[in-house]
Order: structure tokens, then C-alpha cells, then sequence
């Protein structure tokens, strides 16, 4: 039997949820705040929003300079970050646990007290920053544009997920202050938050002290809800053929598929699984090591809550090999899966590779309390982190063979291909 792991929830009058998880194996706690915004909840005009905040909860608040929130937890031994999806966007940090009350109050400081700091120099600064990372990361890396690419052919324009948590640099651009204080006032409070205290900690006194930092915040106004993205399979094909200086030539499908939360979303994943996941994987033992036309192949699910989640398959040609026979292969697989389904055999394994997955995110505090504020955010049940094997074990072939009929099919597929310029090469090599 799975370890089940201790959980108690209690929700602040304010509307801050803040779920406990002891555990006295190591001296260390985890702090793990989500807030109830992601990309999916950026009107048109306004995208990037949630990833711009990312940056600017470092920035200084009421209490805290700028700079200070990292020096002081870095200072007390902490490791810390964020991030930002589609669905959310999560601010954590573990440190030794006498550093508890530390990391409540420089939460507690910027959720109540952030747009103190936010001026057009604080605001000019950091859209600077993310203009850079977008260059680093999606313009001028090799292939870093695939998924932005992928999403605007797999969403209509105006879907929820149809544009990256990145956004647009000209809706950055034309960002005022008003527009920023605004997005905040909307989204960062309280009531639309989970916190997840894990480690090595008191029950009562992690409760107390989540109350003596955020009790007095006031809940904000009800956010508005994410718009509806419920959306079917994909119908046809439409494909982005780019041509420029990358390493290899490399192809990219994505397929929507069912939402989160559901066991068809699971079928799903375990599908890609059979397919991309690992050395024994179908595409990794035909396209590499049997007919040797790629040199890696890699795919899975993208599980989201709002309406419908996607998953990709990327194949990445072997040098000599003309890129169409690696889509070719990648499409039979495809279409054999839904066709003939899998084996017992093949879906013991994913299971299990999923299960090992699982638990290795659960192993550490950090990771555990990660899954705490995601599973109490987006599902309203914490206690998922203790039933989630089950649900994964639960799975049938022929759900797998289902789902993969009805949302993974070479028919129902967006793609993006990438050819090496071979004219700048031979160029380059004059």
C-alpha cells in the first residue's frame, strides 16, 4: 500500500486556504503559495500579465526592497523560485524550519502589500527582463518558438490557451501602471490562494502562524472565472514548416485531448506514454534503435483544467535522414495505436513508470507541498496527493485504445517542422 500522507486543511476568515502536512523526517519546511491565475485568465490585450507578476513579487513590497526577498531567505538557508502555467501560478521556498515565520511574512508582505513597490521604473525594469528571457528562451534558441507555434494552430484565436504564459511583448509594451495595479487588485488575494505548509512543523502552531501573517489581509472582490475553453478533438491537419539555423531537423505534433481531472485525460496520458515514454517506448525502439531514422524521440500530456488538455510527439531526425520519413513513422505508430490498442504488458509499465514518477515528487517536502496547493487549487481536494496511484492503476486498455480513437489520430493533429537552412550552412562553411 502507498504511504498516505497526513494532511489538515483549515480555510482563514479572509478566504486563504492553508493546508498542513507534517513530516519530522528532516529539519526543513516547505512554504507553497498558489494563486488561482495563469495565462488561461489573460484577456485579449493583456497577455503576459500573470508571468510579468512572477517577476515583480520579487521586487519589493511594503516592507521588503528590492532585492531583499531572496537575500533574506537565501540568507536564512532557503531554496526558492516560481512559476507560471496556464492554469495557475505558484511562489515557494524551503528552508530550515525555524525560517517558518521568515517565509509566512515576505509571502504575506508582497500578497498585501506588492503594488506599494510597483512604479513605472519597478514596472519598465521588469518588462525589460521578460523581453530578454523571451529572447533567450523561445527566440533565439532552436526550436524554443515550437510550442507557440503549436497553440496558435491548436486553439481558435481568443481560446484560453491560444497564446503562451510568455505573452505578447506588445501587449507589455502598451502595459500603463493602472493596468498592472489593476490585473493585481483582480487576482492576487487571499480567497483566490492556496497555502501548503509541509515538514517539519507543528500543526497548530504552522495554523497560527499562516493566521498571525495573512489573517489580516482583506479577501478581494470574487475573481472573474477563466473563460469556458471546452473544446473537442482536432479536425484535420495544419502544419507550420519553418526553415532556419537549428541543429537538426526536428517535427512536433500536438493533439488535443481530454481535460484534467478525468480518467480519460489519464488513458490519454498512458497512451503518449506507450508511445514516447523511456527506452521502451514504441517510437524510441522503432525510429532509434531499430530503423535508426532518428536520433531521439520524446512526447507525453499536458494535463490542464480548463475545457481540454493537449500532448505533443517529437521526433528528431537522424543527420542524412529526410524528415518525412520520420513523420511518416511517427503517424503509423499513431494510427496503429488506435487501430490494434495496447497490451496488458505495455500498460503495466506505464503505470508503473508513472507511479514511480509520482512518488518521487513526492518524496521531498517541496515537491509534496507543490501537489498539496495544486490538487486543493484546481480540484478543491487535497487529499488527491493520496489517492492519485489508484486513479492511475484504475486505467483499462481499452480505455487507452478509447481515448486514443477519438483524440489521438493522425487525422486530428497539428505540427510544426523545423529544416536546417542547409543555404547559411554551406555558406557558413565557404
Amino acid at each position: 500500500m502507498p504511504l498516505t500522507y497526513p494532511l489538515v486543511e483549515q480555510t482563514l476568515d479572509n478566504g486563504l486556504r492553508v493546508v498542513v502536512s507534517i513530516d519530522r523526517a528532516v529539519p526543513i519546511v516547505a512554504v507553497n503559495l498558489w494563486y488561482d491565475v495563469g495565462s488561461r485568465h489573460e484577456p485579449p490585450g493583456l497577455t503576459g500579465f500573470a508571468h510579468l507578476f512572477e517577476h515583480l513579487m520579487f521586487q519589493g513590497s511594503r516592507n521588503v526592497k528590492s532585492g531583499e526577498h531572496f537575500a533574506l531567505l537565501e540568507s536564512a538557508g532557503a531554496s526558492l523560485n516560481a512559476s507560471t502555467f496556464f492554469d495557475r501560478t505558484n511562489y515557494f521556498e524551503s528552508l530550515p524550519s525555524g525560517g517558518l515565520d521568515l517565509a509566512l511574512w515576505l509571502e504575506a508582505d508582497r500578497m498585501g502589500y506588492l503594488l506599494d513597490a510597483v512604479n513605472q521604473e519597478n514596472l519598465d525594469n521588469q518588462r525589460d527582463v521578460v523581453k530578454e528571457e523571451k529572447r533567450q528562451s523561445y527566440d533565439n534558441r532552436p526550436y524554443g518558438d515550437s510550442y507557440e507555434r503549436l497553440v496558435r494552430l491548436a486553439f481558435p484565436q481568443g481560446h484560453p490557451y491560444a497564446h503562451m504564459t510568455i505573452g505578447s511583448m506588445e501587449d507589455l509594451d502598451a502595459a500603463s501602471v493602472e493596468d498592472v495595479h489593476a490585473f493585481f487588485r483582480k487576482y492576487y488575494g487571499p480567497n483566490n490562494a492556496v497555502l501548503s505548509i509541509v515538514g517539519d512543523v507543528d500543526e497548530e502552531e504552522a495554523f497560527q502562524a499562516a493566521k498571525r501573517y495573512f489573517g489580516h489581509l482583506p479577501a478581494i472582490p470574487q475573481p472573474p472565472p477563466a473563460p469556458d475553453g471546452t473544446i473537442g478533438p482536432l479536425q484535420g491537419v495544419a502544419r507550420d514548416d519553418v526553415v532556419e539555423d537549428v541543429p537538426s531537423d526536428l517535427i512536433t505534433m500536438m493533439f488535443r485531448l481530454p481535460v484534467d481531472g478525468t480518467p480519460e485525460l489519464d488513458a490519454a496520458a498512458l497512451a503518449l506514454d506507450v508511445l514516447a515514454a523511456g527506452q521502451s517506448g514504441r517510437l524510441n525502439r522503432r525510429l532509434v534503435r531499430d530503423e535508426q531514422i532518428a536520433q531521439s524521440v520524446s512526447g507525453g500530456a499536458l494535463p490542464l483544467i480548463g475545457g481540454v488538455s493537449f500532448g505533443t510527439l517529437t521526433g528528431i531526425a537522424s543527420d542524412g535522414v529526410d524528415l518525412q520519413k520520420v513523420e511518416d513513422a511517427l503517424l503509423e505508430e499513431v494510427e496503429k495505436l488506435a487501430a490494434d490498442g495496447i497490451t496488458k504488458d505495455e500498460l503495466a509499465t506505464v503505470q508503473a513508470q508513472a507511479e514511480r514518477d509520482w512518488l518521487e515528487q513526492l518524496a521531498t517536502c517541496a515537491g509534496r507541498a507543490d501537489e498539496i496547493s495544486h490538487h486543493a487549487l484546481l480540484f478543491g481536494d487535497p487529499n488527491r496527493i493520496n489517492t492519485r496511484i489508484d486513479q492511475l492503476r484504475a486505467v483499462t486498455v481499452e480505455q487507452v485504445q478509447a481515448v486514443a480513437t477519438q483524440w489521438i489520430r493522425a487525422e486530428g493533429r497539428v505540427q510544426v517542422t523545423y529544416r536546417k537552412n542547409t543555404d547559411a550552412t554551406e555558406s557558413g562553411n565557404a
